[in-house]
């Protein structure tokens, strides 16, 4: 063992990174961008449903919970989802991207079939928790794998994109939800029950899909396993070097020399985000934190809104969530390429305010009495295009600006920090300001969430990262990297 060790840390000089950055878009990207954006349909899928279902769920005849209920089960679901990043995140630094995005994916996938059999408040609480706990894990694992696989100069894009993913799946629940909440169909305490089993089921074609994705390069090399990484890479460069408008691919002359770090301890991870990067720190915990209070409290409340204050039957509200989830689509596709020629913080710092002003705009039109329901989904549509692109832009932050050898634990520390301070208490809030049906209550609800928006983007105008077109390594340098040849200073 002692031997193996030894062998582990020698030091090398490799150019993985380079290779992997200087790849051409290929049918393999393709490839990673299905297997990993896949689950993000899925969770989309289910979370819609969730949000659909809500009004259903508060009648005596499915399960009779209340709006506080309703919003209590968010929170279970959020808890079970900072408890799963945190583990998961860990290990993902530990065991490798693969294996974690496998076994996560299995977790969720199982509590969320589970669902469908919910008995009472306590046993929904309970399968929303672990389905929690599995998405969680997946935030870090799948992020940091989309990084490290991914060419620096479409990275913002890609990550935004595969992020956004999510709205597709939320689109598909909302066509699903009016014929599975619709009576004529199913019975009332039915239909919701095989949204859940069907969503699950489908979920289990990922599995398959990512199989075919190799474990990162980028994390192989600082483990020691140099030989494991090039030979990744090199059958990486074989398939896209076999199409002939490619050809052969240029020679690299970057190189970086590492001497394998090794499990990184917790008192390594604090040091380095704590004295390191301290700025970087609080800009993570920033955007995680307002992206979650606005998700959690103005998107979850959606459903119940148009249900008691426009009186929208509950099998009707999947037809108002269609253009609201294409929004939250859209948003992150069309703006995505910006955040790689613009920049990441002036796109940041315009999501983030711009998202936040229609905010007030809107809630201000809500307490007047001013909107339909045709209305407040369109402006709420609106809200969601850039706040999107903006949530999703928090998660690409975290998971580029802090070194390999931690980057999971980073993720899943702003996620699990961030969702805790902001996600369980708007759910409850938003909740609580529904159950006192006056408008006035949800437009002051309204207002906390655009200034919680806007004070982060007052940080990312300080703290801000040049990150677009950047490789990894020199945006933040590996723990292991001993010195770096022909590269320039960090952004």
């Amino acid at each position: 063992m002692g031997a193996a060790s030894a062998i582990e840390r020698e030091t090398f000089q490799t150019d993985v990174p380079a290779r992997m950055d200087r790849l051409p878009w290929s049918r393999w990207h393709w490839r990673v961008v299905l297997a990993l954006g896949v689950t993000w349909i899925i969770d989309g899928l289910e979370v819609t449903l969730v949000g659909a279902v809500a009004p259903i769920l508060e009648r005596r005849e499915t399960l009779g919970f209340s709006s506080t209920q309703n919003g209590l089960l968010n929170t279970a679901y959020l808890v079970g989802a900072v408890s799963g990043s945190l583990v998961f995140g860990y290990l993902t630094d530990l065991w490798g991207r693969k294996k974690l995005f496998t076994l996560t994916l299995a977790i969720y996938l199982t509590a969320a079939f589970l669902t469908a059999f919910s008995w009472d408040f306590w046993s929904f609480a309970f399968f929303r928790f672990f389905t929690g706990a599995g998405i969680g894990g997946e935030y870090s694992a799948i992020n940091s794998a989309i990084d490290e696989l991914i060419p620096a100069r479409v990275r913002g894009r890609v990550d935004l994109a595969i992020n956004g993913t999510f709205w597709l799946g939320a689109a598909g629940g909302s066509l699903a939800t009016i014929v599975l909440l619709d009576p004529a169909y199913f019975p009332i305490n039915v239909g919701w029950r095989m949204g859940f089993a069907i969503g699950a089921l489908l979920g289990l074609v990922v599995i398959f899909f990512r199989n075919s994705i190799p474990e990162s390069p980028r994390w192989l090399m600082t483990r020691g396993r140099k030989d494991e990484a090039e030979r990744i890479v090199a059958d990486i460069e074989r398939r896209i070097e076999a199409d002939p408008a490619v050809g052969k691919l240029p020679a690299v002359d970057r190189t970086i020399t590492i001497r394998p770090h090794g499990p990184v301890g917790f008192r390594t991870i604090a040091s380095t985000m704590l004295r390191k990067y301290p700025k970087r720190s609080v800009l993570g915990l920033a955007m995680i934190m307002s992206q979650a209070f606005l998700y959690n409290g103005v998107s979850f409340a959606f459903a119940m809104i148009l249900a008691k204050f426009y009186g929208i039957p509950e099998q009707r509200v999947g037809l108002y969530l269609i253009p609201f989830a294409l929004g939250n689509f859209l948003g992150p596709l069309l703006l995505g390429r910006f955040f790689d020629t613009v920049g990441r913080k002036p796109m940041i710092i315009g999501t983030y305010t711009v998202s936040a002003a229609l905010l007030v705009v809107s809630g201000f039109l809500f307490d007047r009495g001013a909107l339909t329901a045709e209305t407040q989904t369109l402006i709420w549509g609106v809200i969601f295009f850039f706040a999107s692109a903006a949530a999703s832009s928090a998660y690409l932050t975290v998971s580029e600006i802090f070194p390999l050898e931690l980057r999971g634990m980073a993720i899943a520390l702003f996620y699990s920090t961030g969702t805790a301070l902001g996600g369980p208490m708007a759910s409850w809030l938003f909740g609580y300001l529904i159950d006192h049906g006056q408008r006035i209550y949800v437009f002051y609800g309204d207002l906390l969430a655009a200034a919680i928006l806007l004070a982060a983007a007052v940080v990312v105008a300080l703290f801000g990262v040049k990150a677009e077109g950047a490789s990894l390594e020199d945006i933040a340098e590996p723990l292991s990297t001993v010195e770096q040849s022909n590269a320039p200073a960090p952004a």
